[in-house]
């Protein structure tokens, strides 16, 4: 843990592709304006309709590699030759005003960030839709994806389910319960906003 005094409360969401973590991101901000969604830094061109300081901060590598050395991330890491971190004014920041800050994150960046964030300040959320095949078909429902990409896509997936045994709440989005998950993630939210105003 860090020397900073916490008031606010931080949603640690990890979920597979094809999970219906955008569905629940959406929602989320439709419905909880007062929750803060983190962004994080990238290295990587954005997509199209990408805002950057909505979507990402998208910088360069040399701005990425400066704030690593001004000390300015909370945790950062490299996937497919891109570089990805949170800044410490996008999460412990807020923590301190008593905000509620919805993270979407890597194992990794829960790995590093459990330690740093008092239990009661914190909720690693996992979301769980089923298993491979079921995420397969709805990833490629969304877009086709070439068998090396689905290659790739599978080694991800076994690396992010490990995050599971992580999890203090995990909110199921089996096929067809959409609105089950949805009405799962107010439940939580409204325990923390009563937590956090309490």
């Amino acid at each position: 843990m860090i020397d900073q005094e916490f008031t606010g409360h931080l949603l640690l969401m990890m979920a597979p592709m094809g999970s219906g973590k955008s569905m629940l991101v959406r929602h989320t901000k439709e419905n909880y304006p007062a929750v803060y969604f983190s962004v994080s830094c990238t290295t990587r061109s954005p997509r199209p309709n990408e805002i950057d300081g909505v979507d990402y901060y998208f910088i360069s590598k040399e701005e990425f590699r400066k704030k690593i050395d001004n000390d300015e991330f909370v945790e950062w890491a490299e996937f497919s030759g891109n570089l990805y971190g949170t800044l410490k004014t996008e999460i412990l920041d807020r923590l301190a005003n008593k905000q509620v800050v919805l993270t979407e994150i890597e194992i990794q960046g829960i790995e590093i960030l459990k330690p740093l964030i008092p239990e009661a300040n914190r909720t690693i959320l996992y979301i769980e839709a089923g298993g491979w095949e079921v995420l397969k078909r709805r990833a490629q429902k969304r877009a086709p994806m070439s068998e090396e990409e689905l290659v790739l896509r599978y080694e991800r997936y076994e690396h992010e389910i490990k995050v599971k045994a992580l999890a203090d709440k995990v909110i199921n989005n089996f096929d067809g319960e959409a609105e089950v998950a949805k009405r799962d993630f107010d439940n939580l939210l409204k325990e923390v906003f009563l937590k956090v105003n309490s």
